[in-house]
């Protein structure tokens, strides 16, 4: 094992794949944002210059290229940077990209990969700090991965690669200057489909993904010195979503905080809270809470963006909330 940032085994997966894989293209610039981190990515493509796009800021036209590549035979990555831009390409990723292998009764296959930069990063404001997994989600047709760990964006980008499906990779600026184990061996994949408990708990399931995930960590180990044992459960991909280890924590614990950065209504954690209730309702010894974005655009001022989002702080009152409640 390798000790690597979060950025660093990015690019290391990209370089993997454009080096075992000549039909591996990437387009786009930006998967590291505008962060310290973006010289590394410049060096990755001076390395593969022709095989490396630089678009111009016209999403819905180079997406439509990627598209058009991938039905001709590549695999290309597609970088959108920050996720809302991906409202641009929208018609090409859910009305297209999505629907190609259904309506051509599964003859035709769209192998490729769009990664974006989703949710609250310190001042993108109302239209830089989206986070439309959710949207995505509601698009029959797509994978949907969302890793959080130098290990898992490494796996992930592995099996997303390799697929014939067309994938969204969500990621998030503030994941970049962490840092983690990774294997040696470059090869090796995460199945999309299989959660990963990131922490063993008996009292409380979080459910958390992406950028969460720490933050429901770093929530889990100011409980533990109140004597609340917190299970942590990161799904690392939405669309195959792994329910039955959701549920298995659920009916080892008897209540669960769903934590996410999309807003309240119809987001992530609606759905991760239905699925609990029609599944496993007579498990949950009190009601779930949904610790998410506040329905409002996102502003630009640092402390009313720390108002409207899900903060480590609220993980731990929605938590004491559950386990105060089961008790009473």
């Amino acid at each position: 094992m390798r000790e690597m940032l979060y950025a660093e085994a990015l690019v290391e997966s990209l370089r993997h794949q454009m080096a075992t894989d000549e039909r591996v293209h990437l387009m786009g610039l930006y998967f590291l944002g505008l962060t310290k981190h973006r010289a590394i990515m410049a060096r990755l493509h001076a390395d593969y210059a022709g095989r490396v796009y630089h678009p111009p800021i016209a999403e819905v036209g180079y997406v439509g290229v990627a598209i058009g590549a991938a039905l001709a035979g590549l695999r290309p990555i597609v970088d959108m940077a920050t996720a809302s831009f991906m409202f641009q390409a929208f018609p090409q990723i859910v009305n297209e990209a999505a629907n190609i292998h259904y309506m051509s009764g599964g003859a035709t296959k769209v192998p490729m990969v769009f990664h974006f930069n989703h949710g609250i990063r310190g001042g993108g404001a109302a239209q830089h700090s989206h986070s439309p997994q959710a949207m995505l989600w509601n698009t029959p047709g797509l994978e949907i991965m969302a890793p959080s760990t130098p290990r898992d964006v490494m796996g992930l980008v592995n099996t997303a690669a390799a697929s014939d499906n067309p994938t969204a990779w969500v990621d998030h600026v503030r994941l970049f200057d962490t840092s983690g184990p990774v294997p040696d061996d470059k090869d090796f994949s995460i199945p999309f489909g299989v959660a990963d408990v990131k922490r063993q708990g008996g009292d409380v399931t979080v459910f958390a993904s992406s950028w969460m995930v720490l933050r429901a960590l770093e929530a889990a180990e100011t409980l533990s010195a109140e004597g609340i044992d917190v299970e942590v459960v990161d799904p690392r991909t939405l669309s195959p979503l792994d329910e039955e280890t959701i549920l298995e924590s659920v009916a080892k614990t008897g209540r669960l905080v769903v934590v996410d950065e999309c807003h309240r209504r119809c987001g992530v954690a609606a759905e991760i809270t239905a699925v609990v209730t029609e599944r496993a309702f007579g498990d949950l010894e009190t009601a779930p809470i949904r610790v998410t974005t506040a329905d409002v655009p996102i502003p630009f001022s640092p402390p009313l963006e720390q108002y409207v989002e899900p903060t480590t702080d609220k993980i731990v009152a929605a938590v004491r909330a559950v386990t105060d409640s089961a008790a009473g």
